[in-house]
């Protein structure tokens, strides 16, 4: 008579268990980034609207100059949110935004976003004269001070 087999080998578990350990020990890491990058998307998202605000008082020339934080859009304080410490905008219209509770990898840190007047020039706020911009930039470390990692900013923002 024959005998049918009534299961799995121990082998055979142990090659299932190894391959799930190795595909764990690879995911795991690009998971956690991707986490931090979906997170960071709210930071961009908040900076929006101070880019919205700048844009409109580039087209339309501003009447007087503007002071660091007079944009009208900063957040801080009671206004923040849960990964957003604060918003705060320079003079010509640069917007930065320092990060909390995502990760250690990333809280504390500064992302910018800078209206462009060419391609390569930052624009300049002119009292009583309209101007277009060309562009934004957004996390760009060596020329407006993101100190975020590029692997955590998304895919919009790196640049």
């Amino acid at each position: 008579m024959k005998r049918i087999q009534q299961g799995f080998t121990l082998i055979e578990l142990m090659i299932v268990v190894a391959i799930i350990g190795i595909l764990a020990a690879v995911a795991l890491p690009a998971y956690q980034d991707y986490t931090i990058r979906a997170k960071m998307s709210e930071v961009i998202l908040a900076m929006s609207s101070c880019r919205t605000s700048i844009t409109e008082v580039y087209q339309s020339g501003p009447a007087s100059a503007i002071p660091a934080n007079g944009w009208g859009c900063e957040l801080g304080g009671t206004t923040a949110t849960k990964y957003v410490a604060n918003v705060n905008t320079s003079p010509n219209g640069v917007v930065s935004a320092t990060i909390q509770n995502i990760s250690t990898a990333v809280n504390g840190s500064v992302v910018t976003l800078a209206p462009m007047g060419t391609s390569t020039t930052l624009a300049t706020v002119t009292t009583g004269s309209s101007q277009s911009l060309y562009g934004w930039r957004c996390g760009n470390a060596s020329a407006d001070g993101t100190n975020v990692p590029l692997k955590y900013l998304p895919g919009s923002c790196r640049g």
